[in-house]
């Protein structure tokens, strides 16, 4: 009698792991699929060439440069990031109209372009466009 007890309690020890493996394959399968359906985030800037003619209206318009190691230019003295958006503000009392020109070096990063873009918006000048350096 104690060896059918002994047995009985050893089967209902048994885990069987086979549902646990198809639940795991359904999940990664699950995820795989709506992984393709995210769209990621970004910000999509089209960087002209540097064959394009110059605007004739580049003179009035207000150009922050920026070097290939992200430092920042405005009217030929360096600013921070954070003077940027002062800066634009200031030049607009003068000239409300004025656009503003980004001039983007080929070795910076798109993080200090984004910030120097949100910059311009948040001066109140949606008139943004993008220029590079010849060369």
């Amino acid at each position: 009698m104690r060896k059918i007890a002994k047995q009985r309690e050893e089967e209902g020890a048994e885990i069987d792991l086979t549902p646990m493996l198809d639940v795991v394959f359904i999940m990664l399968i699950f995820f795989i699929v709506v992984a393709s359906f995210l769209k990621e985030a970004g910000l999509e800037i089209n960087r002209p060439d540097d064959n394009q003619p110059q605007d004739p209206n580049d003179s009035i318009s207000i150009v922050v440069e920026i070097a290939s190691d992200n430092q920042l230019w405005m009217e030929n003295r360096r600013v921070d990031v954070r003077a940027v958006r002062a800066n634009i503000q200031r030049l607009l009392a003068e000239d409300p109209e004025a656009p503003v020109t980004i001039k983007v070096a080929k070795g910076a990063t798109t993080g200090i372009v984004a910030d120097v873009a949100d910059a311009a918006r948040e001066a109140g000048q949606y008139n943004v466009s993008w220029a590079t350096d010849k060369g």
